[in-house]
């Protein structure tokens, strides 16, 4: 018997990324996968989700996009999470919104106009909404990290590169892009340009590399991920969170990292001038 405490869930998206979030949200006791989505295209429809997942059966039957609204209705999940394509992503809003669904929203490769359109969406359904291409724990304390430095060490270049596996279609990757947005606005110069590299090869599942190099010395700041159950966990994150809310978010709004860095300097003041002094009279 199912607690009234836990979570329906709908996944849209069984890619990589996708069937790894599945494994994670059915070994937990306080979500129940109660809907998997495919794309028309994938010929997955009508098969048992443990078959995809490569094990035992699951009694999930994998859902074609076409009958979203049908099978929403029929399952009736509390949230939504959607790895899936941009373009279907944009198709399915509308129909998460009618029926007041919060969804967490993975993918990635949407457009400025493409943004602007869901965003559009999100507000005139008053519905809840997760924005989530940068998904993982690591890498949003990356971009916390490197907003500090850049805006610190305002003098010197900064380049960012990213690595993902050969298959990955948007290129640079989109959180390569947030990580951009955050130098630019640490910095006195807001037309200021960020060098973006991307490394499309192999099974590489994602890697984020920002260098800030001056005349003399460099910083390097790097996050990478082992394995899409970070990603996995980062879903987890923003379900518990999104249940019952209105309004668009970011995962920094999930994680509250920058309250944790406020929180951080309020209690350390005294360490880190000491440390600082301390530097300064052993150059001296």
């Amino acid at each position: 018997m199912l607690s009234n405490n836990v979570l329906r869930v709908c996944l849209i998206g069984l890619g990589r990324t996708g069937k790894e979030i599945a494994k994670v949200i059915m070994a937990q006791d306080d979500l129940q996968l109660v809907m998997a989505v495919c794309s028309a295209a994938s010929g997955n429809a009508g098969k048992d989700l443990g078959e995809l997942l490569q094990t035992k059966e699951t009694g999930i039957q994998v859902i074609e996009n076409t009958l979203l609204e049908h099978h929403l209705l029929r399952f009736q999940p509390d949230v939504a999470i959607d790895f899936s394509q941009a373009q279907a992503t944009l198709e399915n809003i509308p129909i998460l919104g009618k029926l007041h669904i919060p969804v967490v929203i993975g993918t990635t490769g949407f457009d400025n106009r493409q943004r602007w359109k869901l965003n559009a969406m999100a507000a005139h359904y008053k519905m809840g909404v997760i924005m989530a291409p940068n998904i993982t724990l690591g890498v949003n304390l990356l971009m916390l990290l490197t907003h500090l430095a850049a805006g610190i060490l305002q003098d010197y270049d900064c380049t960012i590169v990213e690595s993902h596996f050969s298959q990955k279609k948007d290129s640079p990757s989109g959180t390569a892009l947030l990580i951009a947005k955050e130098i630019v606005q640490s910095r006195r110069d807001p037309d200021q340009q960020v060098p973006i590299h991307a490394l499309r090869a192999g099974g590489i599942i994602g890697s984020h590399k920002v260098v800030l190099a001056g005349e003399f010395d460099k910083i390097e700041i790097t996050h990478e991920s082992f394995s899409r159950t970070a990603f996995a966990q980062g879903a987890l994150q923003a379900v518990r969170f999104i249940q019952g809310k209105t309004g668009l978010y970011e995962m920094g709004d999930v994680l509250n990292l920058k309250q944790a860095l406020l929180t951080y300097l309020a209690k350390e003041p005294l360490t880190l001038t000491l440390l600082a002094e301390d530097e300064q009279e052993q150059v001296i």
